[in-house]
């Protein structure tokens, strides 16, 4: 099964896809992800995307394909995949749709909006604690340290990411408003569109998402 996940930054994209890809045998493939570990990393493609990261930009749509194509060439992704933070723009959801499903796995089953509002997007993104170490994220609120600032997996001191800053949310935001929100449409009008209220407890959201795959 083919699965992509749409909804602004912090509305639970990242916790949802790691669990289905758990409940349904097929890999989560972030792009956020690999772009971060980059970064950490200091490649040089890191070094290219940090600039457009740290000022809550959307990485360039020629990168983030090429990207995205490199992964869904893997042996896991034979069988399915789980796209979360890809694509963000029409532009990216018409380069997967003509230059990587149809070449290797398709057509898209399943397109998963999530809908959360603003003021919880902020609140949920200015309250996380990452580590630069193991990449492990936790919430000042919903799910914290055992030790203030400080990483319960590698014991590492944690730290507020510049792109979590309220200012920067605003920013992140008003950009995904702007290029992201007309992938809802163009993904309705192909009838492939699931919309799922992400203001709920996660097993809840969980539970509505493999309603419609059929493997609740």
């Amino acid at each position: 099964m083919n699965i992509v996940l749409v909804g602004p930054p912090g509305c639970g994209k990242g916790t949802q896809a790691k669990m289905l890809s758990e409940k349904l045998g097929i890999p989560h493939i972030s792009t956020g992800d690999i772009l971060r570990n980059a970064i950490a990393q200091n490649t040089a493609l890191g070094k290219q995307v940090a600039l457009y990261m740290e000022k809550g930009g959307l990485v360039p749509d020629d990168i983030v394909s090429a990207i995205v194509a490199e992964r869904l060439s893997h042996d896991d992704a034979s069988g399915g995949f789980i796209l979360d933070g890809f694509p963000r723009t029409l532009e990216q959801a018409k380069s997967l749709e003509s230059a990587l499903l149809k070449k290797t796995h398709g057509k898209l089953d399943k397109v998963f909006y999530f809908d959360l509002a603003d003021e919880a997007v902020i609140r949920r993104l200015s309250g996380r604690r990452s580590c630069k170490k193991c990449g492990r994220v936790f919430h000042i609120t919903f799910s914290p340290p055992r030790r203030p600032d400080m990483c319960d997996n590698c014991g590492q001191p944690l730290y507020h990411r510049s792109d979590d800053e309220p200012d920067t949310i605003k920013q992140r935001l008003e950009i995904y408003k702007k290029q992201t929100v007309s992938l809802i449409n163009y993904y309705k009008n192909q009838n492939v569109l699931a919309t799922i209220p992400a203001d709920r407890k996660i097993q809840d959201i969980l539970e509505d998402v493999l309603s419609h795959t059929g493997n609740l």
